[in-house]
């Protein structure tokens, strides 16, 4: 058949290339072993002859999309079938052209972004409950030390953020994009805050609003179901948290130039995102961007840190403090993917076999992703541009006093 001699070809020219500790193990029988000098780690089970065509072309997206359709079940250790997945696709395809960093655009509409959102989102609370922290924190955590567990390190960060934008008691907060509304609850709770958070999930609105009445803080804090762009009035403080991907990078120069308008003169933003490393703020590369936007994060789009500072910028907002967390966003998601594994029957179960799967390679693509500087994530403290520099901060400082 041709494809067998194909495949015969793929496979001579792999190991030639590279050295691998994994089997392909065809449906007939028949197996072949990429590495010369190591037993393999990782077993690739081939369901079917449909696979074929996608396996011949291993972009991230062709195996991310062959294991979620069924047509490829692996063997072994999770971070290891991550690790050999993208050894194969780096010796089989060239970083170039169709499956290098390409850039696209999304139409951003106020219903295309809700369906996004509830695509991502709607899930199921009682899913995301399985592997997140308590709190139900869907972002990079920060870890001080290195050794914090998933729920500290989580409680620091909102801790972190709100500490760097100087939230005193009695000033009103919003919070874009507030998830399950932990970033609220603890700007009302332990530093004062009146807090405004809006998001466009229906199950993220429906248990923010419950945990906000749960911890008696109804007076302090209202969840609302809302879009960013229709939000009127000004706050002393605005945070943004694992948002602006959602925002695209067409419309970047707006988003701040909204969260500008909503902003007093004396005001301190933060906004809180994962960012490309790609200077032409192109997708991962070998087809990775492409898997997430079909299953994952349709129409996410992800800015170099270059343009978003020159958004920020042209949005009327001055950049004062830039922060990376790139290496946080690698163990939190190293966090989140054992603790999927962990939970693994029952996220199936909620989730249905094929949302499982496409989880499971996600989160633990994701966390090699930022491990290997192929996405970076970046907290940037914000004021409105054109004040005196005497309102500005000498050092750092005040951020880690008292901690």
């Amino acid at each position: 058949m041709l494809w067998e001699k194909k495949l015969e070809n793929w496979v001579t020219g792999v190991k030639t290339s590279s050295n691998l500790p994994l089997r392909l193990a065809l449906w007939n029988g028949q197996h072949y072993d990429f590495g010369a000098f190591e037993r393999p780690r990782v077993t690739l089970r081939v369901n079917g002859p449909a696979a074929m065509t996608r396996l011949l072309t291993p972009s991230l997206d062709n195996l991310g999309e062959a294991y979620v359709k069924g047509e490829i079940d692996v063997e072994g250790r999770l971070s290891d079938v991550i690790d050999i997945s993208y050894a194969l696709a780096g010796s089989s395809l060239s970083a170039n052209g169709a499956f290098g960093r390409i850039t696209r655009h999304f139409n951003h509409s106020k219903q295309s972004d809700k369906r996004s959102i509830e695509f991502h989102y709607d899930v199921s609370n009682a899913f995301y409950q399985l592997w997140l922290d308590k709190n139900m924190v869907y972002s990079c955590a920060y870890f001080e030390n290195g050794d914090e567990d998933l729920d500290t390190a989580q409680v620091k960060k909102i801790d972190h953020i709100l500490t760097k934008i100087k939230v005193q008691p009695g000033q009103t907060l919003l919070d874009i994009g507030c998830g399950w509304g932990a970033l609220v609850i603890r700007a009302a709770s332990k530093f004062g805050a009146k807090c405004v958070g809006v998001t466009l999930s229906q199950n993220q609105f429906d248990l923010a609003t419950e945990r906000v009445m749960a911890a008696g803080l109804q007076d302090q804090v209202e969840i609302r179901l809302q879009d960013y762009r229709d939000v009127g009035g000004q706050f002393d403080r605005i945070t943004s948290v694992g948002m602006f991907e959602h925002v695209g990078r067409k419309n970047l120069q707006g988003y701040f130039a909204k969260m500008n308008s909503l902003l007093k003169d004396d005001g301190i933003a933060m906004n809180h995102g994962i960012t490309s490393t790609d200077p032409d703020s192109g997708e991962t590369a070998m087809g990775g961007g492409e898997f997430i936007d079909k299953y994952v994060f349709p129409n996410g789009e992800l800015p170099h840190i270059s343009l978003t500072l020159e958004a920020m910028q042209r949005g009327g907002l001055e950049a004062t403090d830039v922060e990376s967390l790139r290496r946080h966003y690698a163990r939190t998601l190293n966090h989140w993917a054992e603790r999927f594994e962990a939970n693994a029957a029952k996220a199936r179960e909620l989730a249905g076999e094929e949302r499982f799967r496409v989880w499971r390679i996600y989160l633990a693509g994701s966390a090699y992703a930022f491990d290997h500087d192929h996405v970076s994530l970046y907290q940037i403290v914000c004021r409105k541009a054109g004040q005196p520099s005497k309102n500005l901060d000498w050092s750092r400082k005040y951020m880690y006093e008292g901690k």
